[in-house]
């Protein structure tokens, strides 16, 4: 008998092969996106306008690599090495570890000599593309960064010339093994794609100008060939020292196991209205109008918690850090202690300069850098003006409190609403996202404006359904009895008919 033939084109090795380390590229977070790094050895298209940052990110690319021990290449077309040294330097970066080869010098530029890089003829396109492989063969580089490609694109005159010198291009740098950052500025017709389907991954960087304050950049990874990634828009800012991605905050991959117990807020008579105090993995929702005592009831929650030992981490949007460490020493709570131990974090937030992607980010810090387990953001109404669109804001405020719940922490959210009396409004709701809500109002009583706080909701707690007084003095805050003939606070029209004895104004 013969044994059957065998297909030799058809046989699958056992064992596949490993896959390749990955190539970082330099940022923390990019790279956290890409699952590690790029894949080396291949070519990959980094897009975008002149100034969302494809310079710096092709440097941060090298110089990770020159930090690796392996060789990098810049090979430009459009500045000059004295610029990106110029660039580089801003950063604080040298460039010394690096090869920089112009494509353009002072010989391509004479008008008299017999062939020059900037006309578009065949010759020059092809002498353009002899030079770039004679370089690489001579210094064998393991990473090359390609600025940029709209000369290129120029020199080729058409479609079909340019797709095969690009074709051309990344199969030598594959035979070569160089990893490659190819850069486009877009200024071509931006709808096509033959630069996305040549190579084998594409990043595109982009920036948006608001009507207030800086610049929004963002960064999005449109593929990546046998590699999982993380899809969809990410923020970062470009600022001394390079890029900072900020990855899209993904609750579901932060989950630490904890026992959700309720905590004292430090205030029996809260701790009563909230059945127990605040529980470990939730958030509560803090809101009324202005003045109404939601920052100070803030602090002091977040001083017992102090108090047990636990870290916080404080977001302040709308007043100022010192008008805040003073108006709470008044009250008798007094912060200082805590801010110079470092347990304590007090971070003034700008509204204005700062992406809800880099927020995101330090809270993250703060959880899991910091170790803190008490987090309060006053207020959300400023938070509100840094985001784009209010459906980002609900999907981002989601996540994020979704992420802060999983890891057990605790989390007031101040909210401010429109108006002192009466029908009261605000820009957003958040109620169904609140594990608790504790809501705070202005009533008149015996010809003075006081405050009454209720909670209207908790998901973990029996909570106490009774509306309180709250009183605000040196000695701290003040939860009187439940005010039984207190009417009208969900109406928008509350009014106190007398009965029930109100806490003194004055305390010693």
């Amino acid at each position: 008998m013969h044994a059957p033939m065998e297909d030799s084109t058809s046989r699958i090795p056992a064992v596949l092969p490993a896959p390749p380390p990955r190539a970082s590229i330099g940022v923390e977070g990019l790279d956290d996106i890409l699952g590690g790094g790029l894949t080396p050895d291949r070519l990959y298209l980094v897009e975008g306008t002149p100034g969302t940052g494809k310079t710096t990110l092709s440097l941060q690319f090298l110089l990770e690599g020159a930090r690796r021990g392996e060789a990098g290449l810049y090979i430009t077309l459009s500045e000059t090495a004295d610029e990106l040294a110029a660039v580089a330097a801003t950063h604080g970066w040298s460039l010394q570890d690096l090869s920089i080869y112009e494509l353009v010098d002072e010989s391509g530029l004479d008008p008299d000599s017999e062939q020059t890089v900037l006309h578009p003829s065949e010759v020059e396109l092809g002498e353009t593309t002899r030079e770039v492989m004679r370089r690489v063969d001579e210094m064998q580089p393991r990473r090359v960064v390609f600025d940029s490609l709209s000369e290129l694109r120029l020199l080729a005159h058409n479609p079909l010339r340019y797709r095969r010198q690009i074709l051309a291009l990344k199969q030598f740098f594959s035979s070569r093994r160089c990893t490659v950052l190819m850069l486009d500025d877009r200024t071509a017709d931006p709808t096509d794609l033959q630069l996305h389907s040549i190579a084998h991954g594409v990043i595109t960087l982009e920036q948006a100008p608001r009507d207030f304050g800086a610049e929004r950049r963002r960064l999005r990874v449109v593929k990546m060939r046998g590699m999982k990634f993380r899809g969809g828009y990410h923020d970062f800012a470009l600022d001394t020292g390079g890029l900072a991605v900020f990855p899209r905050l993904i609750a579901a991959e932060h989950h630490v196991p904890f026992e959700m117990l309720p905590a004292s807020t430090g205030n029996s008579g809260l701790d009563a209205l909230l059945g127990g105090g605040l529980s470990a993995g939730t958030n509560t929702l803090l809101t009324g109008p202005s003045g109404v005592g939601k920052t100070t009831t803030a602090i002091c929650c977040m001083l017992a918690a102090l108090d047990r030992g636990e870290r916080a981490t404080y977001y302040l949007f709308d007043e100022g850090r010192a008008t805040l460490l003073s108006r709470s020493k008044a009250f008798g709570m007094d912060l200082a202690p805590h801010l110079e131990s470092g347990q304590l974090t007090l971070l003034q937030i700008d509204p204005a300069e700062l992406s809800p992607g880099e927020f995101a980010c330090k809270l993250r810090q703060a959880v899991e850098t910091h170790g803190s387990s008490f987090l309060v953001i006053d207020s959300l109404n400023a938070y509100m003006q840094s985001m784009p669109g209010d459906n980002y804001l609900m999907l981002q405020m989601h996540e994020m409190l979704s992420y802060l719940n999983q890891q057990g922490c605790k989390t007031l959210l101040v909210l401010g609403q429109h108006g002192l009396v009466g029908d009261m409004r605000t820009d957003m709701d958040l109620s169904y996202l609140s594990d608790a809500i504790v809501l705070f109002r202005f009533f008149e009583a015996q010809g003075e404006v006081r405050s009454a706080v209720s909670v209207v909701k908790s998901r973990t707690t029996a909570h106490e359904r009774s509306i309180r007084e709250v009183h605000l003095s040196a000695a701290g805050m003040q939860v009187g009895a439940a005010l039984g003939d207190f009417e009208g606070v969900l109406s928008g029209m509350p009014s106190y008919k007398g009965a029930v004895s109100m806490l003194a104004s004055k305390t010693g």
